[in-house]
């Protein structure tokens, strides 16, 4: 129980810490590529964050209720609804960024922007946060000893949290140019993981059709091992992923490929490292 404690918390805590990690470093790039015309607060980490725990503990509690929803699927519609509403502000995020050829209503955009940051966050920490609520209500419930569960919860949350805290570092003690690619590369896959996870909920409710599996790796790598969960929250790996899947995981990437944040030509002299 433990080391199942450690793994859930882990993979939860994962998902929600690389996206704050992203959004940050994206945070800080746009400050050194456009200056204050385009510099965004921080300060809506913390709103996020706070606003996304009370959410969390208000969808846990009203759980049983929203899954009698849609004819008992209501979880499964309103976790899809979470990843689509959030796959949604991601693009928008991504498009609104001002290209090399915009240079007016910079504020509105950056507004826009802080917005689409924000809610992204939120919604993430309602979905995941409500998931370890959940876990933890259901052990709570059960006899026995909590203390390897609560042990466990603890790691796997401080381990969760230290990889986003070093991811963030990591990306930030490059220069712009390769911070700002490799943010773009975890960005596009966060992106296609939530269209992807979309359809496996929708598909799951009956709300979408089943297609042919494209691929199956269970033999190389099982979904429920410690590398299978990591890998889903890195980049949403499934060992038996649907075509429709494949098609929206993909869909995501090119959007985000597409946009005007991706095609931002950042200055080559330029190094987060040590400047102001």
């Amino acid at each position: 129980m433990f080391l199942n404690a450690v793994i859930i918390v882990l993979q939860e805590i994962l998902e929600a810490s690389l996206l704050i990690s992203v959004l940050l470093v994206f945070t800080q790039l746009f400050h050194k590529i456009w200056g204050k015309s385009f510099s965004l607060k921080t300060s809506w980490v913390a709103y996020s964050i706070i606003l996304g725990i009370i959410g969390a503990g208000l969808y846990s509690h009203y759980t049983p209720q929203v899954s009698e929803w849609f004819d008992y699927v209501g979880q499964e519609v309103v976790n899809a609804s979470i990843h689509i509403g959030s796959l949604i502000l991601l693009l928008i995020l991504a498009f609104v960024v001002p290209s090399k050829k915009i240079t007016g209503k910079l504020m509105t955009r950056s507004r826009l922007t802080t917005f689409c940051m924000t809610g992204v966050v939120l919604l993430a920490i309602i979905r995941e946060g409500s998931e370890i609520m959940q876990y933890v209500g259901g052990i709570a419930g059960q006899s026995g000893n909590f203390t390897p569960i609560v042990f466990g919860g603890i790691i796997g949350a401080g381990i969760g949290l230290s990889i986003g805290v070093l991811l963030y570092y990591g990306l930030m003690s490059l220069s712009i140019k390769w911070a700002y690619r490799l943010g773009l590369i975890l960005l596009m896959l966060i992106a296609g993981n939530m269209g992807s996870q979309a359809v496996l909920l929708l598909t799951q409710a009956d709300w979408l059709p089943f297609t042919p599996i494209a691929w199956n790796t269970s033999a190389l790598l099982a979904e429920d091992s410690i590398l299978g969960h990591l890998l889903y929250a890195l980049i949403g790996y499934e060992a038996t992923p649907s075509i429709l899947q494949l098609v929206c995981y993909l869909s995501g990437m090119i959007m985000i490929a597409i946009s005007p944040l991706f095609r931002k030509v950042q200055p080559h002299n330029q190094s987060l490292a040590g400047t102001n």
